[in-house]
């Protein structure tokens, strides 16, 4: 591989992860709102129906992207947990 394909290969790998920085910063805009719907309307910080549904979800469309199931759990997981965290730290503002 010369290095100008190793170059023009780093830098599509650079634009995704500066795509997947501002598409996870969006959601959390998104979700620090609901943390703050739930905590005024005495809703509790975790879903888990809700987490379920998305984890199913997402290891479906993994399949279909031919992603590892597992990976895209563990990767939506890790969000989720954050997300809660967040809700819980509105509710207890």
């Amino acid at each position: 591989m010369s290095d100008d394909m190793l170059k023009r290969y780093r830098e599509s790998i650079d634009n995704i992860d500066a795509a997947l920085v501002f598409m996870l910063a969006e959601r959390f805009k998104v979700t620090q709102a609901v943390g703050r719907y739930k905590a005024e309307s005495g809703l509790p910080p975790a879903d888990p129906g809700r987490e379920s549904a998305q984890i199913e979800r997402l290891r479906e469309l993994a399949r279909s992207a031919n992603l590892d199931p597992d990976f895209s759990e563990k990767f939506l997981r890790f969000i989720i947990d954050e997300v809660i965290r967040h809700h819980e730290k509105a509710r207890n503002a």
